[in-house]
Order: structure tokens, then sequence, then C-alpha cells
């Protein structure tokens, strides 16, 4: 089926005008990566909730009537089970793609104030690689606790000072940290990728799935103490990636969890990961599905989490009670901040990371106790990208050209 959903595609690609849009290419070429064709799908009843999909109100009644569907721990593992399943299927991740060797670039260290930078790629599929910066500390032997740095909807994306800044000192504190660019953004941008498509959620997911796989495959990595946190958009990448993906120990996400807001974002909700006729679903239990494990929900006043002290956390709460581990999952509300990874929101993240994961505190903390970043150089954006004319790309790169999709 496979092979003649991709005949029939080429033969109509052919046929097209010469100046076919690179979104449309792009659209296609993440419909089909997996495997799983438009014509071998399940026929199911799908519904999209995006954006503002429900009022505040409903989101409460709706976290209501999910908690009275399961009273007991077995009862809640087999809706996490069905809602884990829902999301993959939603996503088109299942089965799970074949795969590929990572073949990872690296080059470029540079040596800062007790940590270390280099410019990492490495293929998630055939032909498409995930582009990033690997953060590592300057002194130790390892094995290190391990950070997965996600970022939001911002244009400077992983090169932004902030996010640099979370990453270097995670770094100091002990943790291996990769910063890696959303698709259409930094490398991909530079290469013709765009970030708006109905399919971009599949990819991306992917993409954080061999994230770890990459960190796992390095040998000072402690595959016991992997983390993800992020903001935004990068929020729901950290939690999602947690609720599929058991090799994630602890998460952070960072003013996003929220019931009634789905993401604005196609990357977040642009496939039916929510609904269909096997599963229902909001963003709030996603974030439940990471229990027992460690979770910090940071939220503000300013954004869709404000509701999250009083909504989104108890639920969240309540499900950590089953499995008797409610100290594992905390709430840091800032009534006062936005929507951001600021230094409120990072010291929080931080101090919850130390306690997981066992990372020091002490490597950055001042005399008088407050936390140090100043150590941190914010590096120029040209001497953190993996593909330069000094590192050009592998030939094998995958484009915006439906001759170069991706093959088993």
């Amino acid at each position: 089926m496979k092979d003649i959903t991709m005949s029939i595609f080429r033969s109509r690609i052919k046929n097209r005008p010469a100046n076919i849009s690179k979104l449309f290419v792009l659209c296609i070429v993440m419909v089909l990566f997996s495997g799983i064709s438009i014509i071998a799908g399940v026929n199911d009843e799908v519904e999209l909730r995006q954006g503002n999909f429900q009022s505040e109100q409903a989101a409460k009644e709706e976290l209501a009537e999910f908690a009275r569907r399961y009273s007991n721990l077995e009862q809640w593992k087999a809706r996490a089970k069905n809602i884990r399943q829902g999301i993959l299927r939603g996503a088109e991740l299942l089965p799970l793609p074949k795969k590929c060797p990572l073949n990872p670039v690296i080059h470029s260290k540079r040596k800062h104030d007790s940590y270390t930078v280099e410019n990492i790629a490495f293929e998630s599929l055939p032909g498409v690689f995930v582009t990033g910066n690997l953060y590592r500390p300057g002194q130790g032997q390892g094995p290190f606790a391990a950070v997965l740095c996600t970022h939001g909807h911002t244009p400077l994306g992983r090169f932004g000072a902030d996010h640099q800044r979370r990453c270097a000192t995670l770094a100091r504190m002990g943790a291996v940290v990769f910063s890696y660019s959303m698709i259409g953004y930094a490398e991909w941008k530079n290469a013709g990728w765009e970030h708006k498509c109905p399919k971009v959620l599949k990819l991306q997911l992917w993409n954080s799935i061999r994230a770890v796989d990459f960190l796992l495959s390095l040998d000072d990595v402690d595959p016991k103490r992997i983390a993800i946190t992020g903001e935004s958009g990068g929020g729901t990448q950290s939690f999602l990636l947690t609720a599929v993906d058991d090799r994630i120990a602890v998460s952070i996400p960072v003013v996003m969890v929220s019931a009634h807001f789905f993401g604005g974002c196609d990357c977040e909700s642009g496939m039916p990961i929510h609904k269909s006729s096997m599963h229902l679903t909001n963003n709030a239990e996603i974030a439940a599905l990471a229990a027992p494990r460690p979770m910090l929900l940071i939220s503000d006043s300013k954004d869709w989490t404000k509701n999250t002290p009083t909504v989104e956390f108890p639920y969240i709460k309540n499900v950590y009670r089953l499995y008797d581990v409610e100290a594992n999952v905390e709430n840091l509300h800032l009534p006062d901040e936005g929507h951001d990874y600021g230094p409120s929101k990072r010291i929080g993240a931080y101090k919850f990371l130390a306690k997981h994961l066992g990372l020091s505190l002490d490597n950055i903390t001042k005399p008088d106790g407050s936390i140090d970043e100043s150590f941190v150089v914010v590096e120029e954006q040209g001497d953190m990208l993996v593909f330069t004319p000094e590192h050009p790309r592998p030939s094998q790169v995958v484009k915006t050209s439906v001759d170069e999709l991706p093959r088993d």
C-alpha cells in the first residue's frame, strides 16, 4: 500500500506546475515519512482540539468527568495506556517508524567557565537532520544526568539569551544538555523547511524521541537520569514526549499545561492526539501521564496557565496520589509574571532538577544564597550553527524536494 501511495504521489507531483510550494512538499514529507499513508490510515472519527477549544468552565467540568472514570491505580493505568496510544495513533506514530542510525555530526567545541558547547546534528530519519547544541559540564567524569531543552515559538529559538543561560547553567550544575531546534527554525529554515504544516507535530515528536536516543548514545550520560524542560510550544514538546516515552525520568513543562487551551500551533495540536473514536483527553491529563515520575508545572497569571493551582494541578496531583507519590509533583505559580522562561522560572527549575537529578546547586549559588548565571557566555548565532560553509550539510540531507523523501 505504501508503494502504491508513493507511486500515485510521484505521478501527481510530476504533473504539477514547476512552482509547487515548499509548504506543500513539506506537508507530504511529514505525512509519509513513517511509512503510514493516508490511504492505509485508520478511518477514525477524529476531531482537532486546537487553541482555546473550550471555555475554562467546560475544561473544569471535563476534568471532573475524566476523574469519575477511574477510582484506583489499575483503572488509571488502563486509561493512561489508552491515552498514550491515542496520542501516538493521532500523530501517525503507531507503530513507531523504524529507527535509522543517528550518524551524528559534532564539531566546534568551545570552552567556557565550567562548561563547554558543541554544535550537533543527527539523523532522526534518513537524510532528516535534527540540529542543536550540546552543553557539557567542564569538570567530572560522569555518568552525568542529561536534560533536553526545548524552545518556544520565539524568533531566536535556541539562540535566545535566556535559553542559552538555562542550558549553560544546567551544564555547570552537572548535566549534559542538548538544546535542539523546532522544525522550520535555525538550520531547518536555512535549508528551506517551514514550521507551519499540518503534519509538523508528527516529525517534531519523533525528533524528540530520537533526541533521547542521541543522549543515550553518549558514553557519559546516565540512562536513568534524563529530563526535559521547555516553555510554551517547548512545554508542549516536554509533556508530549514524557507521555509517550518512559525514558524521561523528570519533566518541567513551563507556561503551557492547560485544560482549556490546546496549543495554538499545528506542532502542538494540528493532528488528532486529543480526540478519536477511541479516546478523549486534554493537555492537563496528558501531563498527568508523567506519573509517577517527578514533574514540576510552572505557571503564571497572564496566560492560559492562570488556573493551574486550582484546576490542572489538583487533577494531576490526584493521579500521583494513586501511586502514593504526591511529593513527586509540584506547581510553581508566579502570579505577577507572564509567558516566558525568565529568571524566576529558571531558578525554580534548577532547584527541582537538582533535587531529582542529583545536580549541584552549590555550583551556581553566590555566598548570599542567590543563583548566579553571570558566568554564562551568550554566544552569537553564527557560532552555534551546525551547517555552515565550513561545515556543509551532508550530501544525503533531505531538502524541500520530492526526490529526497526519506526511504525505509
